[in-house]
């Protein structure tokens, strides 16, 4: 079942070939730049819990040696 189209059929044809190509490709595109996206905000989320949870831990001993050395004072 082989289909003979026009010259302007297949030209056209062609075409829209080519503009669904740059769609799909632009999509993709579109795609990993949202997966990168999510990755990065995922990892900074990480990185700012690991961060406060080590500064609230500086803060817990410095109040505990702050306390400990007044107490040893008087």
């Amino acid at each position: 079942m082989t289909e003979t189209f026009s010259k302007s059929r297949q030209r056209a044809e062609i075409a829209f070939g080519n503009v669904q190509s740059q769609f799909f490709a632009k999509n993709k595109a579109v795609e990993e730049l949202e997966s990168d996206v999510q990755s990065q905000q995922a990892k900074t989320l990480r990185l700012r819990e690991a961060r406060l949870s080590r500064e609230r831990s500086d803060r817990a001993s410095a109040t505990a040696a702050l306390v400990a050395r007044r107490a040893r004072a008087g």
